[in-house]
């Protein structure tokens, strides 16, 4: 078997989605088995859908996670209320999400609260820990990153790496193939680069794939998952993130 590794996430998991996420989950399975995917949980999707302890969703990510999926704290609210002062933050709040860069502008405090009570509610329902943290639209700001080395968290994710936020060390490198559905051109764009990135990325270690709700409701960009898993499946196994760190290391024997 291939020592190059295929790592898929599932995106924006939580109650406002679960038809969505149901679809995805059925489209997906065709290529990479439950143990192998990843699902990011968002706790209380625009303040408006909670995610709660002994609620039916609940029991489903419990159901899920005691299959083997791993689940990565996702934010909190997946969406942005902050003030951008920079030139650079602005731009990417504008044009790299839809007002969901969470972690973008939060100021430290804010951000450390939001990824500790994330982990803990996840780990309260799953019963495990969770597998790492990522920021909605892999968007970070500066306290956030110094909240993300303090929260204790064994991964996180952005969207040209993977790294460990407690040693710093880079654990994958290389962009992720994801798709838009916010638009035609976005619709069009996420398409080509679909297309593109597979063979380009051929001989990289690590490839990832991610796919959010708003794709299940557009065919092309089914077909397009559907067509890229499959190629990416050529020449990469499917894999866990947890199989990036580092293996414990065992007391010698005295």
């Amino acid at each position: 078997m291939t020592a190059r590794r295929l790592l898929l996430s599932m995106h924006d998991v939580g109650p406002r989605f679960e038809s969505e996420v149901d679809r995805l989950m059925d489209h997906v399975s065709r290529h990479v088995a439950l143990g192998q995917l990843a699902m990011l949980v968002v706790p209380n999707h625009w303040g408006n859908h909670p995610l709660s302890a002994g609620s039916p969703f609940a029991s489903r990510l419990r159901n899920w996670s005691d299959r083997g999926v791993s689940l990565f704290a996702h934010g909190w609210y997946h969406r942005d209320d902050s003030r951008h002062a920079g030139a650079a933050s602005r731009f990417k709040a504008r044009h790299m999400t839809a007002g969901e860069g969470e972690f973008l502008g939060l100021d430290h405090a804010t951000a450390l609260q939001r990824m500790t009570d994330g982990r803990a509610l996840i780990e309260d329902i799953s019963g495990r820990p969770v597998a790492g943290f990522v920021a909605p639209a892999w968007l970070y700001g500066a306290p956030a990153l110094t909240a993300l080395r303090q929260a204790g968290f064994a991964m996180a994710e952005d969207h040209m790496k993977i790294w460990s936020p407690q040693t710093g060390a880079t654990l994958a490198r290389g962009p992720v193939i994801t798709w838009a559905s916010r638009s035609r051109a976005r619709i069009a764009s996420s398409l080509a680069v679909a297309r593109l990135l597979p063979p380009l990325m051929h001989f990289a270690p690590v490839l990832r794939i991610a796919v959010h709700p708003g794709d299940a409701h557009v065919p092309a960009l089914m077909r397009s998952i559907d067509d890229t898993l499959r190629r990416a499946r050529r020449s990469h196994a499917p894999a866990r993130y947890g199989d990036l760190l580092p293996a414990p290391t065992l007391p010698c024997a005295s």
